[in-house]
């Protein structure tokens, strides 16, 4: 059995409000072990024996879908992967600052966004390319407000990237 994480995009903002009770029982249905959330923002721990990622991406969003009426999308992640996203993160974690990870399902979208990094202001932003992730850190009150989370926002985006703070991903090995 693998221990994975499924990262939902937009949940319990922008009008898409889902009870964390009613999110684990979609996972039980699909008969995921141990399913249980993190927080109240679509984090999803729970055990498969499946190995075919495509197939439970596709499988999870769909039966989202069905359940909320909304088109879901999920970054799906194991738990060895997320603590590897933590331990390589590359900023000294300073008050003030909000630690972020962009994640996606599209590495493309990350190398794209990545791009941004020459053109961004040191003094408020700054993102450096991980390995399946983009890390990001903005001073605090300025993360919607930014030239990188502005970019983040873009429909273009919205189908292969979620962004979590780096405590919510401590919290979701916990």
């Amino acid at each position: 059995m693998t221990r994975f994480v499924a990262f939902l995009r937009g949940v319990n903002v922008g009008g898409i409000n889902i009870k964390m009770a009613d999110l684990r029982n979609v996972f039980a249905q699909l008969g995921f072990d141990d399913a249980h959330t993190v927080l109240a923002s679509g984090n999803v721990v729970f055990s498969s024996d499946r190995t075919d990622r495509t197939k439970l991406k596709a499988e999870i969003e769909a039966a989202l879908n069905k359940q909320f009426g909304y088109e879901a999308w999920i970054v799906l992640l194991d738990l060895d992967t997320v603590a590897a996203i933590i331990e390589a993160y590359p900023f000294d974690e300073k008050d003030g600052w909000q630690p972020y990870v962009l994640m996606s399902s599209d590495p493309a979208a990350l190398d794209e966004l990545a791009e941004l990094r020459d053109d961004l202001d040191a003094t408020l932003e700054q993102i450096e390319l991980g390995d399946g992730v983009l890390y990001w850190e903005v001073e605090r009150g300025q993360t919607l407000k930014s030239p990188f989370g502005k970019a983040t926002g873009r429909k273009k985006y919205k189908s292969a990237t979620t962004n979590r703070n780096l405590r919510t991903l401590r919290k979701v090995l916990d």
